[in-house]
């Protein structure tokens, strides 16, 4: 029981870390199938023009556990964006990033370099990402938020199992039978959990992909996540009241150099 608690608690991408500066990686991968290593497009674009929220992640290198948050907006794909809100500080996995699976595609984008990121690594995902929902432990949302939120409680799952049919899937366990040997605790003993929005990475769930990527409230100075992005309780409270569903909002996370390469194709704003 007390080994079941521990890898839950290491699981948490939310968990309370050491200082970022302590943490070493975490070496190979668990076994299982592998994610596809060949870059794969998952759509014609990595920020289509139906997008008009856009919350962006810069990171200064591949191995940083910081990171520069902005929200922009435009009225329309041919408009131009607008800074909405930012910067503010926040932190990813305490091993740094990898390229993730998401709408940009699967495994590094062709003619850029970079790790890849696998379950267990401890690495947020790079790329960009649908934001399709959000969760608490309050009756309710910030006010005026527009994507759905569920208010969770102690059944409430996020799986984390590669060999679970559920794997990276966010449920209620009182409604399935569980098939999996760990998963992550929607609502917490602490007020990481507080407000989460959920990142559409490994949408297809590809065993071992990586799973729970969240963007949540950080746990204060010296901590990192182990695959999330954190920041202030106000500041994502403020982010979940602006987003909304009609507005197809996409996270793209990159560093700094992978930004500034792909901003001409993916239409990115330049950072003010």
């Amino acid at each position: 029981m007390k080994q079941a608690l521990l890898l839950l608690a290491l699981a948490a991408c939310g968990n309370k870390s050491e200082p970022a500066a302590s943490l070493a990686p975490t070496g190979s991968a668990p076994p299982g199938p592998a994610p596809v290593l060949a870059h794969e497009v998952l759509s014609s674009d990595a920020v289509p023009p139906e997008t008009q929220q856009l919350v962006t992640a810069i990171i200064p290198s591949w191995d940083a556990t910081t990171a520069e948050l902005r929200l922009w907006e435009r009225e329309s794909g041919t408009s131009p964006w607008k800074l909405a809100l930012g910067p503010w500080p926040g932190v990813i996995g305490r091993t740094g990033a990898g390229w993730g699976m998401g709408r940009h595609g699967r495994g590094p984008v062709p003619g850029r370099g970079g790790p890849l990121k696998v379950e267990g690594d401890g690495k947020s995902p790079a790329g960009a990402f649908l934001l399709t929902a959000t969760y608490g432990y309050g009756a309710a949302p910030p006010a005026s938020a527009g994507l759905p939120y569920t208010r969770v409680d102690e059944s409430w799952k996020c799986v984390d199992d590669p060999k679970s049919a559920r794997y990276n899937t966010i449920l209620d366990q009182r409604t399935v039978t569980p098939d999996w040997a760990s998963a992550e605790e929607m609502k917490r003993p602490d007020p990481l959990y507080t407000w989460v929005v959920d990142v559409a990475h490994n949408p297809t769930r590809i065993p071992n992909g990586g799973s729970c990527i969240f963007l949540h409230v950080w746990g204060g100075a010296g901590s990192s996540t182990v695959g999330c992005t954190a920041m202030d309780e106000p500041r994502l409270a403020e982010l979940m009241a602006r987003l909304t569903a009609a507005r197809q909002p996409i996270f793209v996370l990159l560093p700094s150099e992978e930004y500034a390469a792909l901003a001409p194709a993916w239409g990115l704003p330049a950072p003010r």
